[in-house]
């Protein structure tokens, strides 16, 4: 035993100590946000945008899934334009799969966030008024994104015109070792 007593583990107490002790992840924060996209795509970006050599859409790939880029990550939607739903959730070491639904799409990829803050925007909207909290500014981050609703939000989009909430995204963030 590490000599550890409960009582040393700050706020999450016995269970966060156990967590540590055998490893396991721990869920720092979580947000959930609503990102306008727009053109198939939109961006999780350093909030400081002087520190983007690149900022979205310069340099933008159309097609795939995910593609990383100094201090962005560009996401690729199923739809041209619609409100997606986002789960944001920082962790401080990588944490299990999600396998809580079915997702369409996963992929995985690092990003350097100089603020600790990420925007969160489509090409011509721009980003939405919240941002991804980080915290720990200058760190070099893991991403682990999941889509879904992709095939549902295309076919709402070319009937209707236009959707909201079809699309969900979750983004989990970890530090790099």
């Amino acid at each position: 035993m590490l000599g550890l007593h409960p009582e040393d583990a700050g706020v999450g107490g016995a269970d966060e100590l156990e967590r540590r002790m055998m490893g396991q992840a721990t869920l720092m924060g979580e947000q959930v946000l609503e990102p306008e996209v727009d053109f198939y795509g939109l961006c999780l970006q350093d909030a400081d945008l002087s520190v983007v050599p690149n900022p979205y859409p310069a340099g933008r790939v159309m097609e795939g899934f995910v593609h990383a880029r100094p201090g962005r990550v560009d996401i690729e939607s199923a739809a041209h334009t619609h409100t997606a739903v986002m789960t944001a959730q920082v962790w401080d070491a990588e944490p299990p799969v999600d396998d809580t639904r079915v997702w369409d799409e996963q992929a995985e990829t690092t990003v350097r966030c100089r603020t600790g803050k990420l925007q969160v925007g489509g090409v011509t909207c721009g980003p939405i008024a919240r941002e991804i909290e980080l915290g720990a500014p200058g760190t070099q981050w893991n991403v682990r994104l999941y889509g879904a609703g992709r095939a549902e939000v295309a076919k709402a989009v070319e009937e209707e015109g236009i959707a909201e909430g079809i699309e969900t995204y979750l983004v989990q963030f970890w530090p790099t070792a």
